[in-house]
């Protein structure tokens, strides 16, 4: 299926859930019954051909076709069998008992009692800044189910008690009721169907290449009709949490979730892997988050991060409704709220035994990679001693460099006289142009415009990136009052900057993957900074790029990125790829891709030249 006709499916889904919500729930559990019904229609047919066949042999009327036929019942028998009893992964994190957090365990119990949902039968605490739960089947696609609630020990520290449970109780709330469990049961069943699909790529046998058929055939159709309902089950749990602690208490825990999440990934876990420039040995990052947690994030920062977070739209790529959305649904407004004082961390019986359980745990996992961290921020401080050698006799690019790998090492490092200095030497240049445009104040808003028309006029290659900044200059209310003409200008702008990068992105994506390629062209320098942003992402073993060549946009800079991620199904393969596709230091655009179906790990292995990274044990 295309995604023009996934788009259509969940369109009508939609739709069809608006007009009458009991009739379209009533239709998604019988497409998800149509799943079962291939399964067990499978499961009778093996049995009554090897039932026929045992009674033939019994009579003495074995042939070699009726031999064929048992090969193939008993290759349909064990292939039924398999999907009958998926297997699946204990959350990560560690399994904590009431005694580790009995204030947790009585208000998970409180939360039950009000809702009147099922049982919470595991808590796991984990490092990420996150809380979820979810229902893994006991026996394969029938009987009950196992309810595992994980929290993140990083949300223990930045969030106060109330707005904690108000979190826990929106996970709680996709439990509840009669809706709450038709929704478990669809959300089991795409597990049950994911892990099912997984393991029959690994097979090559005939009733494998069959299963695939059907299933690729169905998932995909499966996953959009069920999309309406996974969204609306996101805004009745909001409305189940804003009823036990109140609509204000749930709207600043998203809000602050929302900035404190941009913090933590922006600016927490860049600081600590700065450290790795003069400590060898990696220190445990949840102390210093704990220290650091009792900090508001800065003023400027917080407004900017929520500005950001309510400029994003509810697309397909996510059942999870944007912050915009879900305050809009609870009745609030979108203000940066007062914030939390007293972190959760105190329903934990022995906190400290916990941050120095998860601080050694990623020591032993990140030593390898932060010996190589290390290694290269080291690299980058002597080119930049390197530079500052020369003095004069740099050129405008090796100023921008100079400039920009100062920045690398400290954000916040002071380096406009460098671009200043290689626009009196090449006025036009993109480079010290993009980074004097980073460095003017973001309320000196006629400077920046300045720079940015300088750039937009630059060449092609610039104008995306310079009008979406001149636009977001442009909106920020705290920079003056709105200039219309100039905002319409810029907005006219970015649309067709857009629709190149729209076209240029469709090529990139449309096209073969092993078609238009070449080895990459990064520097050492941008390699290393590859290296390192793959080095900190703990599930990939391996990865590899090439440049993509895009006809329409020649001097267009384009990679394809392939990674190898054991130990993931498809479904979080697929949400990290996406990920990675905005995060990656790369100097141009990136379509991510993971060594799986298509494209296999021969056929990258075999492509895609040699990987740029491995791990090391």
């Amino acid at each position: 299926m295309d995604r023009a006709d996934f788009v259509h499916l969940v369109r009508l889904s939609e739709h069809a859930s608006a007009d009458d919500s009991a009739r379209y729930r009533r239709s998604v559990a019988a497409f998800a019954a149509l799943g079962y019904l291939w399964v067990l229609t499978c499961l009778a047919l093996s049995v009554g051909i090897i039932a026929w066949v045992a009674l033939a042999a019994g009579r003495g009327r074995f042939s070699f076709t009726r031999g064929w036929l048992l090969l193939f019942a008993l290759g349909l028998l064990w292939a039924t069998l398999r999907a009958l009893w998926v297997r699946f992964d204990e959350p990560a994190g560690r399994e904590l008992s009431r005694a580790d957090a009995p204030a947790l365990f009585e208000a998970l119990e409180r939360i039950r009692k009000k809702i009147k949902g099922p049982p919470v039968h595991r808590v796991y605490l984990d490092g990420e800044f996150n809380a979820s739960i979810r229902q893994v089947p006991r026996f394969g696609l029938f009987g009950g189910a196992i309810n595992s609630l994980s929290i993140g020990l990083p949300l223990l520290m930045m969030l106060d008690r109330r707005r904690l449970l108000s979190v826990l109780a929106h996970e709680y709330g996709h439990l509840r009721g009669n809706h709450g469990k038709l929704s478990a049961w669809i959300y089991r069943t795409r597990l049950s169907w994911l892990k099912l699909d997984a393991s029959l790529q690994r097979d090559e046998g005939v009733m494998a290449l069959v299963s695939q058929v059907f299933f690729h055939w169905y998932f995909p159709r499966f996953a959009a009709r069920t999309f309406a309902l996974a969204r609306q089950d996101e805004y009745e749990a909001d409305r189940i949490s804003g009823r036990l602690l109140g609509t204000p208490v749930a709207a600043a825990a998203l809000t602050e979730i929302a900035i404190k999440g941009s913090w933590y990934a922006d600016e927490f876990w860049v600081s600590h892997w700065a450290r790795a420039e003069r400590e060898p040995q990696p220190p445990g990052p949840f102390k210093a988050l704990k220290e650091r947690a009792g900090t508001p994030p800065d003023a400027e920062f917080a407004r900017q991060a929520l500005r950001e977070a309510m400029r994003r739209v509810s697309d397909l790529e996510d059942t999870h409704p944007v912050l915009r959305d879900r305050l809009e649904a609870l009745g609030q407004k979108a203000v940066v709220p007062p914030w939390s004082s007293e972190p959760a961390l105190s329903m934990l019986a022995d906190s400290a035994k916990w941050i120095e359980h998860f601080d050694n745990q990623w020591r032993r996992t990140h030593a390898s990679d932060w010996k190589q961290h290390h290694a290269h921020r080291s690299r980058i401080r002597e080119r930049i001693e390197l530079l500052a050698a020369r003095g004069e006799r740099n050129t405008p690019d090796d100023l921008v460099e100079w400039a920009d790998s100062e920045r690398r090492l400290d954000p916040a490092a002071s380096v406009r006289v460098r671009y200043e200095r290689a626009l009196q030497i090449a006025p036009e240049h993109p480079g010290a142009l993009r980074g004097l445009a980073q460095m003017l104040p973001l309320r000196d808003r006629e400077a920046r415009l300045t720079v940015l028309e300088r750039l937009y006029g630059s060449g092609a290659a610039s104008r995306w990136w310079a009008a979406k900044c001149a636009v977001a200059a442009l909106e920020d209310p705290d920079a003056g009052a709105h200039d219309e003409e100039a905002l319409r200008l810029w907005r006219g702008r970015l649309k067709e900057a857009e629709e190149a990068e729209a076209r240029a992105w469709e090529e990139i994506t449309e096209t073969p993957f092993f078609s238009q390629i070449v080895r990459h062209d990064l520097s050492d320098h941008e390699l290393g900074e590859l290296r390192a942003d793959l080095a900190r992402c703990l599930p990939i073993s391996r990865g590899w790029l090439v440049r993509k060549t895009l006809r329409e946009f020649p001097w267009r800079r384009a990679y394809l990125v392939f990674v190898e991620l054991p130990g993931l199904d498809d479904d979080d393969r697929w949400s990290l790829c996406r990920q990675l596709e905005q995060t990656l230091s790369l100097p141009g655009a990136a379509l991510v891709l993971w060594a799986g179906h298509s494209p296999t790990l021969a056929e990258i292995e075999r492509q895609a030249f040699e990987a740029i990274w491995t791990r090391t044990a």
